[in-house]
């Protein structure tokens, strides 16, 4: 008869303990934060992406638009203000416009100071989806977090906030022994 699965054996822990058994001598302790946020993220990330797409939008779409409407009336920013709030670089912002004004949720306008300054700016219909779609991406998200209580979600933001931080400074060059 088969040894029966421990409740909290999961993907992960099987990984480690293949890992123990083969190489014993490495500590694998950050598969068990890292591995498990990487699995999250794919599962968070097909959820988010299929919500979306139902609309008929991409995530870097969606990403566009949302930029816009945080910006506030009158909805508008240049590919650049578009690119420095984190999307991508100018010329995959520049995609991303092209296709989002051909669907309608966005037009081009050029400064009225500064005809080489050109703006997006949502639509009545961009502004629309966006608000109905960040709606239900809320939802969606508040659907995933059932699971986790109002502490444990504050403590979770802290601590990826500072997960994010650790990786971050990981990429500065080790101090030299004195």
């Amino acid at each position: 008869m088969a040894a029966s699965k421990p409740a909290n054996r999961d993907a992960v822990a099987k990984v480690m303990e293949d890992w123990a058994r083969e190489r014993p001598e490495l500590d694998t302790s950050p598969l068990d934060v890292l591995a498990r946020l990487h699995r999250t993220f794919l599962r968070y990330n097909t959820r988010i992406t299929a919500s979306i797409e139902l609309h008929g939008l991409s995530v870097a779409g969606f990403d566009v638009l949302t930029a816009l409407r945080r910006a506030g009336e009158p909805y508008r920013l240049t590919a650049g203000q578009l690119a420095d709030s984190g999307l991508v670089s100018s010329a995959g912002v520049t995609l991303r416009i092209d296709r989002l004004e051909k669907d309608g949720l966005i037009v081009r306008e050029r400064d009225a100071d500064d005809r080489r300054v050109v703006y997006s700016r949502l639509t009545e219909l961009g502004l629309a989806t966006v608000d109905t779609v960040f709606a239900e991406h809320l939802d969606n998200e508040r659907r995933m977090l059932d699971g986790v209580s109002p502490a444990e979600r504050r403590q979770l933001a802290r601590l990826l906030r500072k997960l994010e931080t650790s990786i971050l400074s990981s990429d500065e060059p080790a101090a030299e022994p004195e």
